[in-house]
């Protein structure tokens, strides 16, 4: 049995920088025609010349592979109307981190204020600029991204114009913004289709499955995959692969982040498939993002085939989710 995606696209990933993106770089490559690439770097991405000279980087990582970096830039207050129009031929997006609430996120903003941050808003809006929120407060772990709904309900009525993604949404409520706001989108990752809160502390602490937002509940898990198996036109895929190494993460302190680009499709053609709904991963992983992003990408088949494989322990000394077990399906060509 073989699956064929067309240019199957990535719209939340991290590549890092240095050695860890000459690294994990050629696996999202490898799978995927292109990826919107987050820019909590350090320093972070913030300007004109760093997107270039990340884009540079990036391509050089991928090698010969047919594939299409998109990069972010890193939300600042001190941005201007002239410096957006000036920067969006080279962004796809703008990404907003609330200060301090994931990795690299320091620098990020400490108040979201929509009358202050109006001018910022508007240009975006009208430019066609989407903007891209990690969307948590810094309360309470478990509450974190649902009172942050607050937040994006403020945003999307004040600015009924600008697409606004909620990246990596894990809960319920959530998915139900989608519904009453129009210009709300999200993007959901393999890790919060597949596990709970249960996964990652149950039993013993599972390291690799520890992420920022955090895995939630049942129900949660099961409003999203809801959507995601239907192929809402208002979700699309994005890992949030983040790479770290085993040294940041089997230790105290252990590091937020599931790297899962090298085995997403084999687990998502799994997934979609034992729930009867084969048909729709194509939208899912590629139709609803160019629909969302007005993108174009260079056309890619990817071809899955039904093989059953053991993912291994590493990939270049990175751990992967689902290391050590077997799935179902193997990307068989590009």
């Amino acid at each position: 049995m073989r699956l064929t995606l067309q240019t199957p696209l990535d719209m939340h990933l991290h590549l890092r920088d240095g050695d860890m993106l000459k690294n994990v770089a050629k696996y999202s490559a490898r799978d995927f025609a292109g990826a919107l690439i987050m820019p909590n770097l350090t320093p972070p991405v913030t300007t004109i010349e760093a997107v270039n000279e990340y884009k540079k980087r990036i391509l050089e990582a991928c090698g010969d592979e047919n594939f299409t970096p998109y990069v972010s830039l890193f939300f600042k207050e001190s941005y201007t109307p002239r410096f957006l129009e000036q920067a969006k031929p080279f962004i796809s997006s703008i990404k907003l981190y609330p200060n301090g609430v994931t990795t690299n996120s320091e620098g990020g903003v400490t108040d979201i204020d929509t009358k202050r941050l109006s001018p910022i808003f508007e240009a975006m809006s009208e430019l066609g600029i989407p903007l891209c929120v990690h969307g948590e407060t810094d309360g309470f772990v478990m509450d974190r991204e649902r009172e942050f709904g607050a937040v994006y309900r403020k945003l999307s009525d004040t600015f009924p114009k600008l697409t606004i993604i909620m990246e990596h949404i894990t809960t319920k409520e959530s998915v139900e913004l989608l519904k009453t706001h129009e210009n709300l989108y999200a993007t959901i990752t393999l890790h919060h289709l597949l596990i709970t809160l249960d996964d990652v502390v149950g039993g013993l602490l599972n390291p690799h499955l520890f992420c920022k937002p955090i895995a939630k509940t049942y129900e949660d898990r099961a409003a999203l995959l809801t959507v995601a198996l239907n192929a809402h036109e208002k979700v699309m895929f994005g890992s949030d692969s983040a790479p770290h190494p085993v040294s940041k993460k089997e230790c105290c302190g252990c590091a937020a982040g599931v790297f899962s680009a090298p085995i997403a499709l084999s687990a998502l053609a799994g997934l979609f498939e034992k729930q009867g709904k084969l048909t729709n991963l194509q939208a899912f992983v590629s139709d609803n993002a160019r629909k969302i992003y007005n993108i174009t990408p260079p056309k890619k088949e990817v071809v899955l085939e039904k093989t059953e494989w053991t993912v291994p322990a590493a990939f270049d000394s990175v751990v992967p989710m689902f290391a050590g077990q077997k799935l179902a399906w193997s990307v068989v060509s590009q």
